[in-house]
């Protein structure tokens, strides 16, 4: 439990790092610092023949959990119990483990498929065992029904007591090992696209390549020293007050960072999105079931010690639990939600100059999208993810590249991911500025997010039973419509001049009151 303090009557919980899985280039080291938070107060290859199994994953993996192994807690031997659990078919598992394991090694998982198979067996063993007792007991508690001499009644009294203990530890150990079957098994992640590049990072392919690169004539300032000459944020007095990698906006940085949100959710609205804003605490199982670890080493996401919830590292993660443990109607899909939020990650050990300033941040502003749809339509509503975003990013006149990662960058949930990387003059180099994700029905298995088809089902229904069709999962997909300290890098360093002055795209102008350019404050 975290140390407590008080100041003016109001409890300020220990904050401590916990794990969010990413990428392989993402797999950070852990902080050792603890922060404090007012809990009041305001993340394609082509398929070949031989590849085939993996069109088969879906029923047997969507539904698992993610990359990095759950931490498994230990007490007197005791597994603890998971807080919720994944429908995964074992047997599929155990019966295509060849493409299962295949399938493993191209995500750069963790995941022990061996253990999982070894404990399945064993749990097999244990249930057949627990059956055969039960039908034992069963057999003994029939002869006592009839008429019986007292020694044969004593002695089947004593059979069904060595019975009954002999089938309670039976039953406590296959509650164990079903137990540590579903954490185990919750390791192995998403199925992946048959189009996606097999490989590292290095093997994502370019999918689209979008304006040129902008011919300066002149020495090109990152937005480091921009912001310092137009005095447009202070990671100094940050570092003070929060400690490194936060940082003030100020002056025209705070009407950009106002403008680009509300300029994102106006043209995303006219797609259909419906807008929220998300709670930016949630609990940590929700976390776990969008794929996530929200307690391990691998320090990603801050949690609060002594309570089981956590700082979002995306509003993915609120708006995903939204519908958790519902049922929809076919007429409500496809649902689409554009997000609004403040974003809080650990970056453990992120260093060197790429990720100075606004690059890598510990707390930021940021827009999201959100669909949930029919298994159907879900590689066309990712397509449309993607292009929302590409139509974005050309209309404020950014260079950029879109590319379909390769399996070994995926994290956990996702299917197939899209990044976008803009090109950012100050820096020298591309930088990730958005991604887009279809997670198909791995996150709403696990969030118990279903859908009932419109059509009854042709066979005659059970006596009591009327005539709806079954459930299905929906499918999930997530895509950054404006992750904003990233924009305001791309903007500043694109748009900068030989004066020093900073001019602002078109379409923001409006949500600027009008203004147009950025320039130096006078002395």
């Amino acid at each position: 439990m975290g140390l407590q303090c008080y100041f003016g009557g109001t409890t300020i919980q220990t904050l401590k790092l916990a794990a969010i899985p990413a990428s392989s280039r993402f797999i950070l080291k852990p902080i050792s610092k603890t922060l404090v938070l007012n809990p009041f107060s305001r993340h394609n290859y082509v398929i070949c023949p031989q590849r085939n199994p993996f069109k088969l994953l879906v029923r047997a993996l969507s539904s698992t959990a993610v990359q990095t192994a759950p931490i498994t807690e230990s007490l007197d031997n005791k597994v603890v119990k998971p807080q919720w659990k994944a429908a995964i078919d074992f047997k599929w598992i155990r019966d295509n483990k060849d493409a299962v394991a295949l399938n493993i090694k191209n995500r750069n998982s963790n995941a022990n498929l061996e253990l999982v198979l070894e404990l399945y067996e064993k749990m097999l063993a244990v249930q057949k065992e627990v059956e055969r007792l039960r039908a034992e007991r069963n057999a003994v508690a029939n002869k006592m029904k009839g008429k019986l001499e007292i020694s044969e009644r004593q002695k089947l009294i004593e059979e069904g007591k060595n019975l009954k203990e002999g089938l309670a530890t039976l039953e406590e150990d296959l509650v164990k090992l079903t137990d540590e079957l579903q954490l185990e098994a919750q390791c192995i992640p998403n199925l992946t696209h048959p189009l996606v590049p097999i490989g590292g990072e290095d093997s994502s392919t370019v999918r689209k390549m979008a304006g040129t690169p902008r011919d300066f004539g002149f020495p090109v300032k990152d937005h480091l020293q921009l912001g310092k000459e137009l005095d447009l944020f202070d990671f100094d007095a940050a570092a003070e007050v929060s400690g490194s990698k936060f940082y003030y906006l100020k002056n025209e940085a705070v009407m950009l960072e106002m403008a680009l949100v509300n300029w994102t959710l106006s043209e995303v609205m006219k797609k259909g999105f419906t807008p929220l804003t998300t709670p930016e605490l949630v609990r940590s199982s929700v976390v776990e079931k969008c794929g996530f670890q929200p307690r391990g080493d691998n320090t990603q996401v801050y949690s609060i010690e002594g309570s089981d919830q956590c700082l979002i590292g995306t509003a993915e993660i609120p708006v995903g639990g939204i519908h958790m443990d519902t049922i929809l109607a076919e007429t409500q899909l496809p649902l689409k939600y554009v997000a609004y939020s403040h974003c809080f990650r650990t970056e453990a050990g992120a260093a060197g100059t790429a990720t100075r300033g606004l690059y890598r941040v510990h707390q930021f502003t940021k827009v999201e999208m959100f669909v949930l749809c029919r298994p159907e339509e879900s590689d066309s509503y990712h397509e449309e993810l993607i292009k929302i975003e590409e139509d974005l990013f050309s209309a404020l006149g950014l260079h950029y590249k879109t590319l379909d990662m390769a399996s070994g960058d995926l994290g956990a949930p996702a299917y197939r991911k899209f990044d976008v990387e803009a090109w950012m003059p100050g820096l020298g180099r591309y930088g990730e500025i958005s991604s887009a994700s279809n997670c198909i029905d791995y996150q709403s298995r696990r969030l118990g997010i279903r859908y009932r088809p419109s059509e009854p089902t042709p066979a005659p229904p059970k006596k009591g039973k009327g005539s709806l069709a079954p459930t299905q999962f929906v499918h999930t997909l997530n895509a950054t419509a404006c992750a904003v300290p990233r924009m305001i890098v791309c903007l500043l360093e694109n748009y900068q001049q030989e004066d020093g002055s900073v001019i602002i795209p078109g379409p923001l102008r409006a949500f600027m009151g009008g203004l147009e350019l950025i320039t130096p404050k006078s002395t």
